[in-house]
């Protein structure tokens, strides 16, 4: 590809840029208008949307390790803890395109304002939730705000960054902050639950969003609007929607019900009919919500892959890790949560390199090798990392470093080819598309690894597509024709 202006997704190194790997580090004379007559530099706009990415991502897995508190002061049992765990996942990953839509339709900024907004009162509405039913209510309002916030941000990003080069390395960069986010929540949720009530943190999503709702008319650039001739394709948007969110239902309801029963077959067998008909209607669509061709690149289709497997391979880690040290060693969740915090050092240092390797050996190549190095982690979180007698820095430690690395390198350039070649005007599609593959591929992969009975079985499973991901992606390092 090296007569495109795209950003070195090839193995090609691209010498007409440097290979920085921070968008905020960029040059001051590279500026973005925020409004007519005023410039600033991208730094603090793009800190400020990663640091929004974050929290959204925190909010997402923030409840997982207090949830045998919150089953306590609420008297809930298995069931509907789950429900209560998923909740936020399941608006999030239904409305995500109709989110993109909107973004790409009225602009990038308002349609984060209006998320965040959302997400604003839902956040404050699950820290003073009275009982189950106001936080059951206020963790699927946060995933409608984040469905709004998360592809609307991706295209202020764009507008922030218009050129191919520079909006590479920013997605180089965003990659790593959606996993960084993700694990903060594991991380200061179970921190937090140990000293203070678990309500608290819920006050971090608040306290993110009130900041960006505050200094984002000052920092975000103006984002172009779709115009009048784009419509919502609310058929498309309903049918996904509740074809996403009822079959999201149906997985998730298999960690407590058998793949045979009444509550799980219908609303998996509702689910896929809704997404088979969304499939009919957009084919017949003039302005589909999710124009079919847009998946249709070989080398998109499989970084979206990458994106939902890294994803899965994380999520699986951390649930299984988080069981077992609490159940089978007996660790209490402060212990649990500091277990994990070489995964979080090994996360943050991957994610810096990630740039400079991308620019040097192309996003294939890279995300090829991240996929590699997260399935070698994961085998060897299967054959030592469950065994009670196996010391934590034997046992543990390597697969909790090696996972994490190759994780954020594989999201880092999946993120790159996720996103090379999308016109300005479906920037909210393409962050609409990665973030839906960011949260059906740990639904999907853990309703499947629950068949397996095992959590070595589980983890080595899991590492086993990993690393056929990665065998998959190796043809990605060729242009696509």
């Amino acid at each position: 590809m090296a007569d495109t202006p795209h950003w070195n997704t090839t193995a090609e190194p691209a010498p007409a840029e440097p290979a920085s790997t921070e968008p905020a580090s960029a040059s001051a004379a590279t500026t973005s208008s925020v409004s007519p007559g005023r410039r600033t530099a991208p730094g603090p706009a793009f800190a400020l949307l990663g640091t929004v990415q974050i929290a959204l991502l925190f909010a997402l897995t923030a409840l997982i390790v207090p949830l045998p508190r919150i089953g306590r002061a609420f008297s809930l049992d298995r069931a509907d803890l789950i429900l209560l765990s998923s909740a936020y996942g399941l608006s999030f990953s239904g409305l995500l395109l109709l989110g993109g839509r909107v973004a790409d339709r009225f602009g990038g900024r308002r349609a984060l304002t209006a998320g965040l907004l959302v997400f604003t009162a839902a956040s404050l509405a699950a820290l003073l939730a009275p009982g189950p039913g106001t936080l059951l209510a206020a963790r699927f309002a946060q995933g409608v705000g984040a469905a709004l916030a998360a592809p609307a941000a991706m295209s202020v990003l764009r507008a922030l960054f218009p050129r191919p080069a520079a909006y590479g390395r920013a997605m180089a960069t965003w990659g790593g902050l959606s996993m960084l986010g993700a694990t903060a929540g594991h991380l200061l949720s179970g921190a937090v639950s140990a000293f203070a009530s678990w309500r608290l943190t819920q006050a971090v999503p608040v306290a993110v969003a009130v900041l960006a709702l505050a200094l984002g008319p000052r920092l975000l650039p103006v984002t172009p609007v779709g115009g009048p001739g784009r419509s919502l394709d609310l058929p498309g948007a309903l049918l996904s929607t509740a074809g996403i969110t009822l079959a999201s239902y149906g997985l998730v309801l298999t960690d407590a019900r058998s793949w045979g029963s009444t509550a799980v077959l219908v609303p998996l067998l509702g689910g896929a009919a809704l997404l088979v008909a969304f499939l009919a209607a957009e084919r017949r669509s003039h302005d589909p919500l999710l124009p079919l061709a847009f998946l249709r690149d070989r080398r998109r289709a499989l970084a979206l892959a990458a994106v939902g497997l890294t994803a899965a391979g994380t999520a699986t880690t951390f649930i299984l890790l988080s069981l077992h040290l609490q159940q089978e060693r007996g660790w209490p969740a402060l212990q649990t949560s500091a277990a994990f915090v070489p995964f979080a050092v090994a996360l943050l240092v991957s994610g810096r390199t990630a740039g400079p390797l991308i620019a040097r050996y192309g996003a294939p190549a890279v995300t090829t090798a991240g996929l590699a190095a997260a399935a070698s982690g994961l085998a060897l979180l299967a054959l030592t990392g469950l065994t009670p007698h196996i010391p934590y820095a034997y046992g543990l430690l390597p697969g909790l470093l090696l996972l994490p690395a190759g994780a954020a390198a594989s999201f880092a350039g999946a993120a790159v080819l996720a996103t090379d070649g999308v016109e300005p005007r479906q920037t909210g599609l393409a962050g609409g598309v990665m973030n839906t593959a960011m949260e059906l591929g740990p639904t999907v992969v853990l309703a499947a690894l629950l068949t397996l009975g095992s959590d070595p079985a589980s983890l080595a499973a899991t590492a086993a597509v990993l690393a056929a991901a990665a065998f998959l992606n190796t043809r990605t390092a060729q242009p696509s024709t």
